[in-house]
This record gives structure tokens, sequence and C-alpha cells, in this order.
């Protein structure tokens, strides 16, 4: 139900890993296994060491470290939300690393398959949890409304299988996928025994997560300095809002840029709040709770969000550019649609007038960054191995 699209994983991870990785290997006073072992001690989810989860530590420790730091500095500011909501529903408070693996704690990650936010919701399923998704706002989004709805269905999911392993199997390949593994390994209902008839990505999703349980927990000691976010937990404060009004008009009175608010309200699509029958909550930063206040009463109802202007033809400012070579048979406006952008911004850019065009010609084109992308492990391990 809840699928983070994993690429290719490590069906030859074994054989890899045991001509790669000493198990026994202590680089900072201690193994990884011993110290899995100590983790493992403080919560009823398995942590086991083995070549597969190796394979995966090496990833986020050795080989993707800045991402990681990047990781650890989010992590102030949603793991204190993340705990508190795993605690109210009487789960184990390291399940807060599965939105590590899902989304990399970025709550715009969007998947190969359309999951979206820190917890990877689909469209279908956020209708299962009474998220709502409109053309404004979408809760896949919103921190705590996702977080609330994860925990509830791994709740739903412990009560159906009763193994914290097998839980992350099925929120990552669906409950149904687990099922049919324990009957093909005739009733066997240990992971690492079925984990053979499982889908790709649930072979690799265990062994992902016992990775970041611990490379968040010893990453000072592979010389690895936390990211600094803009903002903390403790640095964030609740206003509600009783009108429908743009970022513009918050930003405006609080003196908070945009790009702050969006990343506080990242529920929000349009740079706009709407409010309807009663007021919504909005984050800023604590320190200008008391500023919005005192200059609330200067916020005008807006009925829809504000228009972006139109851009000139040509202008590149926040694209990135990319050089395109024609195909036999392409067409401006192909290219055009492909890239998102106007034929005259491809003549203006190149400096031609003509529309003809000629296979192997080389164009550039400045195009729109694009959405943020789930981050996958397998994916950054496939690129080691290559």
């Amino acid at each position: 139900m809840v699928r983070l699209q994993l690429l290719v994983l490590l069906v030859m991870f074994p054989l890899y890993a045991a001509s790669q990785f000493d198990l026994e290997k202590e680089p900072f006073g201690g193994s990884v296994e011993n110290r899995l072992e100590i983790l493992d001690l403080q919560t009823p989810v398995e942590l086991i060491h083995n070549n597969n989860v190796q394979a995966y530590i090496d990833v986020y420790t050795i080989h993707r470290k800045e991402h990681l730091a990047n990781i650890i500095g989010r992590s102030k500011l949603y793991f204190p939300l993340f705990e508190e909501y795993l605690d109210k529903y009487g789960l184990p408070l390291e399940l807060k690393y599965v939105a590590v693996i899902e989304s990399a704690l970025d709550p715009l990650a969007k998947s190969t398959s359309g999951a979206k936010g820190l917890w990877q919701f689909l469209y279908q399923a956020s209708r299962l949890f009474d998220l709502e998704v409109s053309s404004y706002i979408d809760e896949r989004s919103d921190p705590v409304k996702s977080t609330e709805a994860a925990c509830r269905y791994l709740d739903y999911l412990y009560d159906n299988l009763h193994d914290w392993n097998l839980v992350l199997a099925a929120y990552n390949a669906g409950i149904a996928s687990v099922y049919e593994a324990i009957e093909k390994a005739d009733g066997e209902s240990c992971y690492w025994k079925i984990r053979q008839h499982l889908s790709a990505e649930a072979q690799g999703y265990i062994p992902a997560f016992i990775a970041a349980n611990y490379a968040l927990n010893y990453y000072s000691d592979y010389d690895i300095e936390p990211g600094q976010p803009p903002f903390e937990y403790d640095d964030i404060g609740i206003i509600n809002l009783d009108r429908s009004v743009s970022f513009q008009q918050i930003s405006a009175i609080t003196d908070v840029n945009i790009e702050k608010l969006r990343l506080l309200n990242p529920v929000y699509l349009r740079d706009y709040v709407p409010v309807n029958d009663s007021s919504v909550p909005f984050i800023i930063p604590g320190n200008k709770v008391f500023t919005f206040f005192r200059n609330r009463d200067q916020l005008v109802e807006e009925r829809g969000p504000v228009k972006p202007e139109k851009r000139e033809v040509g202008d590149t400012s926040g694209r990135k550019k990319i050089t395109h070579t024609v195909e036999p048979g392409e067409f401006f406006h192909k290219i055009a649609i492909n890239y998102r952008v106007r034929v005259e911004d491809i003549q203006r850019w190149n400096n031609i007038e003509s529309r003809d065009l000629m296979a192997g010609q080389e164009l550039i084109i400045w195009i729109e960054p694009e959405e943020p992308a789930s981050f996958s492990v397998s994916r950054e391990i496939k690129k080691e191995l290559e």
C-alpha cells in the first residue's frame, strides 16, 4: 500500500558484501555487530548485523556522508515530533527511522510511484487515513497529520502481524505480500526466512532500516558533522489563521521570508492558506509569534493564491542549464513540451530565429529544478557497485 519504489535491491549483495566487509572489524573501539547488539537491547524491533546490513551502513557512513549529515540536521526538526506521536500510540520510538529510509526526512519528497511526504503515502492510501489532498493542500506533506497517519498504519500492521520486521516489510510491500511470502515459506514468520519470497524492495527494506538506526546513532565516529537546519523543533511556534491569505501577506507582517514559510508549512502547495469553516494552524519561527499577533489585523482575506508573474522570454532565473541533442523527426513544440518551456525560450537561448531543426543539432535548454525525489539507499548502493 504505502510503497517507496526502491530501485534494484541487492539480489547479489550477500556475495558482494562478503568479499568487501569484515563483520568483525572494530573501527572505533567496538565492532558494528556489538554496537547493534547494544541498540537491539533498547528496542523491540530486532536489529541484527549481517552482510546486507553492513552494505547499507557503508553507504550511509562512508559513501554518502554529506547526505547522512543533512538527514541528521533535519532530524532535529522532525524526530521530536515523530517520538511524540509514536509514544502516543505506544509504538517503538525507533520506528522514526522509517521516515529516514522513506524520504530522507524531506516532507516534499515524491517517489516515482507518486508516494509523497515524510512517510510516503500514495494518493489512494491518503484517503484511508483522512489525509486531504486538493489543489491547494496536500496533507501527505503535513508533518503532523502524516506522522499520525503513519502511526495508525504501523499500529494496524502490528495488530495483524505481531512482528516488527514483518510490519516494516508490510509498510513497504503491503500486508498481502507478506502473507503470501509466509505461505510460500511454509508458514515461517521470521522475516529473514521469508525474505527471499518478498519483492526486491522489501528484501532491502529491513537492512536499510537497521542501517539508518545505526548510522544516526554512531555518525560521530565516522567524522560526520550534522548539517545545520534552519530550524529545530524548539525553534518553531504555531499561530492560527482565521482567513484565507497568501504566504506573501504572512511574510510581510512577520518579516519571515517565503522560503522559510514554505519549509515550515510544506502542506500548502501554492503559497496560499485556504481557510473555510474554522481557523487553521500555521507554523512560523517561535520568535516571530508576538510579531504576528501585533500585526495580524493587517491581513486581508484573499480568494485564491497570488498568480505568478509571467516569465519574460528567455528568462533563466532559478533554472538549470542542460544540452539537448535533436533526434531525427523531433520538432520545436515536442521539445518545448518535454522540457515544459516555450518555443520562444528555446529560440532565445540558442540565438536562432528559424524553427527548422536538424538531427544531431545541440540546443541549450534551461529547465525548472526537479521536484525533490525520495531517497533510495538501494539506488545509492547500486551506484557504488557500478
